[in-house]
């Protein structure tokens, strides 16, 4: 007998086991994020104030990483603390 069926099992039982083993890692990762989601729409709803804070770090953080100008920024934020604060 040849040693070619033997070589196809072989290679046929690791492409498998890596198969298993990513699609277990998958979801892994799904479990994980619906974990996530369920704490954050679980999690009380910050204040306003507390909201304003944390778009006030993002757009700062945002103008360090060049990603806008601090002008941007600024007229941003007040356009946000405008919905934000007539929510509340």
């Amino acid at each position: 007998m040849s040693k070619n069926p033997v070589r196809y099992v072989t290679r046929s039982a690791t492409a498998a086991a890596t198969t298993i083993g990513v699609a277990a890692a998958a979801a892994g990762t799904a479990v994980a994020a619906a974990a996530v989601a369920a704490s954050v729409v679980l999690s009380p709803a910050p204040d306003a104030a507390t909201r304003m804070e944390g778009v006030h770090a993002d757009l700062q953080r945002a103008v360090e990483l060049r990603q806008l100008t601090a002008e941007q920024a600024v007229r941003f934020e007040a356009k946000l603390a405008g919905r934000i604060l007539s929510e509340a």
